[in-house]
């Protein structure tokens, strides 16, 4: 009987440091964004970046996936990014569900979001995901882009932070997934 209540406090220990850093780290971020958030706060600034966010949200991979049939092999890699968007897709709606994390703007009244939300969740960030999947995809087979999908994607996954609509870290899982899933696709396909 002791040696199970010596077990259960050390469990409840051990859950109560993990608390205090998930906090202390929560509270780092939440530093950073404000603080990035100050910085560019410029309206025409601020405008740029939501304009890249709205077009990273899915209207710039539209037009690319509508206009590769129209190179040669391009049917075979708008198929892929279909394909690669949907299986996004399931993670991201999976994460946002599972770990329902606050955004920036509603943990933290000193940040605004300038730009609109398509869910109240903020891990992961989608619009970085795909972005770096789709990248990573399509500089496989048109290295000639690469600079430019690379430095779409760059000021995407900036966007997200600067318009206070995600965290850092929300960001970077959103990366780490897009080069996970890209990477598998390209491994398999």
């Amino acid at each position: 009987m002791e040696r199970c209540l010596l077990l259960e406090e050390r469990r409840q220990e051990r859950l109560r440091l993990r608390q205090q850093r998930v906090q202390l780290w929560t509270c780092r971020e939440r530093a950073a964004v404000l603080w990035l958030h100050r910085a560019v706060g410029i309206p025409s600034v601020l405008a740029l970046f939501a304009l890249v966010s709205r077009v990273g949200d899915g209207i710039a991979w539209y037009a690319v996936m509508a206009s590769l049939p129209l190179t040669s092999g391009g049917w075979k890699v708008s198929l892929y990014m279909v394909a690669l968007g949907a299986v996004n897709l399931v993670f991201y709606k999976a994460l946002k569900l599972h770990t329902a994390r606050p955004r920036p703007f509603v943990d933290c009244t000193d940040i605004r979001a300038c730009a609109r939300c398509l869910d109240e969740h903020s891990f992961p960030s989608g619009h970085t995901m795909h972005a770096v999947a789709f990248s990573m995809l399509l500089s496989h087979f048109y290295p000639a882009v690469e600079p430019l999908l690379w430095g779409f994607t760059t000021l995407v996954a900036l966007s997200r932070v600067v318009l206070g609509l995600h965290y850092p870290s929300d960001v970077l899982a959103g990366a780490v997934i897009g080069v996970v899933t890209a990477g598998f696709f390209l491994v398999v396909v």
